[in-house]
């Protein structure tokens, strides 16, 4: 398959290490293609742990002189960067979905939210405070300021792949720090694009580098074992962001993990049951299922439980799966068939212990990438579609009685990233609120997210918070100063 952009200097396919376009030391390459058609889109540089130590360096070097630079002079950089990006912005939407699979509107406005993170550092790079304590002696003070962490390292994953780059890069770069980042195979050309755009907006080289691979270990353990990178960032699974926590500590890094999730939407009987469903459904569904904040698990009260189901099945039966392109879909391919098929096992378990298929429930015909919307009855908290985050569009429903039964059932599991409530009650909103173990709670609301949030989870959902004014935080560190001999 051909790629026709409108700028086609944003079709890249080799890394960018120390500000230079380069293929892989050894040569090798790996496939990049389109999950709906199966098509080749491009075969991209697939380099390892030399040439990501040589970034490593790079950015080491080069944030030497970023980091002493004014903030204001970072900011601007950073609005350059911004201003490129949404001049491009359909163009690399529809890199995203050639590449990922999700419908072009989601992609649109996946750049968008992408480069709201950009401006929004561009802005809190000025907004790095320090404080004067009052100590006890009366011949001394005390300061305390903040400097850039060091070099970061980053993995990113498929599901968003601007926006997830956008969320470390920005804050990184915004403070002082170089960044090396290893984006999925699935999704390079994305992050490709992005340095290129970085490149034109005039980053000084070597701070941003972009080091592809097949070999996610080799590249990832380059990045938690060499002393020289400070803190690794990290947005993916549970079980691999444990891997990198052990692989870090034996340097003492600095980590922050934004990773698995099993968000459940509790919908209580005062609810407004039209907002409620419309917003099961956005939340479910959106991106296929494939987000980490996605709707896991939709927890519906007793009285309410049928006419739900019945608005909620027809609604579903009315999408179109199909090409992210055409523009009559309004839900695109899984990112791989391998996805596909963990989804039809996760379905399959659950029907084998008594679910109930209500539409959807398998692949597609359209493709082995595509599988059916799908809404599940009759489940229980002791199938895998409660324990397991589904990453798919499949919506398990659920029954409950009382409010502590849905507290409880919120948070039966090790995850605590995202969770939402519909309810007109205002006591409930909060006693719910504050009950329930999660980062984030979406109150008669999914939509959630925004630059200025601080996005993250508790338990086995991460540590650290990414936007926000706290976001700047995981990129610094707090240096103490004690002035003495101020008595003459």
């Amino acid at each position: 398959m051909t790629i026709q952009l409108n700028d086609m200097g944003l079709l890249k396919t080799r890394a960018f290490i120390n500000g230079q376009w380069v293929d892989a030391d050894s040569g090798e390459t790996f496939a990049v293609t389109n999950p709906a058609t199966g098509e080749l889109l491009a075969e991209v540089a697939s380099v390892g742990a030399v040439e990501t130590r040589r970034a490593i360096e790079a950015a080491e070097t080069a944030m030497q002189d970023w980091k002493a630079r004014p903030a204001a002079e970072r900011a601007q950089f950073l609005k350059r960067w911004y201003a490129l990006v949404m001049d491009n912005q359909q163009d690399l939407a529809k890199l995203m979905t050639l590449e990922q699979g999700k419908v072009l509107a989601e992609s649109v406005g996946e750049v968008a939210y992408g480069a709201s993170f950009i401006e929004w550092f561009a802005e809190e790079a000025r907004r790095v405070y320090g404080d004067v304590l009052s100590l006890p002696q009366t011949d001394r003070r005390g300061v305390v300021i903040k400097q850039p962490v060091g070099v970061v390292g980053a993995i990113t994953p498929w599901n968003f792949p601007n926006a997830m780059i956008t969320r470390k890069a920005a804050p990184a770069l915004a403070v002082g720090c170089g960044i090396v980042l290893k984006p999925a195979s699935e999704t390079p050309l994305s992050a490709l694009a992005l340095a290129e755009l970085a490149d034109r907006a005039g980053l000084p080289a070597g701070l941003f580098s972009v080091v592809p691979g097949r070999s996610s270990r080799e590249i990832g353990g380059e990045l938690t074992s060499n002393p020289t990178v400070k803190k690794v960032t990290f947005t993916g699974s549970t079980p691999v962001g444990k891997t990198l926590m052990k692989q870090c500590a034996d340097t003492v890094k600095r980590t922050s993990m934004e990773l698995g999730g099993n968000a459940p939407v509790i919908i209580f009987d005062d609810a407004d049951l039209d907002q409620a469903i419309q917003g099961a459904l956005i939340s479910k569904f959106r991106n296929s299922g494939q987000t980490c904040i996605c709707a896991n698990r939709i927890l519906v009260q007793d009285s309410i439980y049928d006419t739900f189901m019945e608005k909620f099945v027809a609604a579903v039966k009315d999408f179109r799966i199909g090409n992210g392109l055409d523009s009559e879909s309004t839900h695109g391919p899984v990112v791989t068939a391998k996805a596909a098929q963990d989804i039809d096992a996760m379905v399959k378990s659950a029907v084998e212990d008594g679910a109930q298929v209500l539409v959807g429930g398998q692949i597609d015909d359209q493709g082995e990438c595509f599988y059916q919307p799908t809404i599940l009855g009759n489940v229980n908290d002791q199938m895998r579609v409660f324990r397991e985050e589904i990453f798919g569009p499949v919506a398990p429903v659920f029954r409950f009685s009382t409010e502590a039964q849905a507290i409880a059932m919120a948070n039966d599991t090790e995850f605590g990233l995202a969770s939402y409530l519909y309810t007109r009650d205002i006591g409930r909103v909060w006693r719910v609120s504050e009950g329930i173990e999660y980062g984030m709670v979406g109150v008669n609301e999914v939509a959630i997210s925004a630059d200025v949030i601080p996005f993250g989870g508790v338990k086995e959902s991460g540590q650290g918070r990414e936007g926000s004014k706290y976001g700047l935080d995981d990129y610094l560190e707090v240096k103490y100063i004690c002035m003495g001999g101020l008595n003459g």
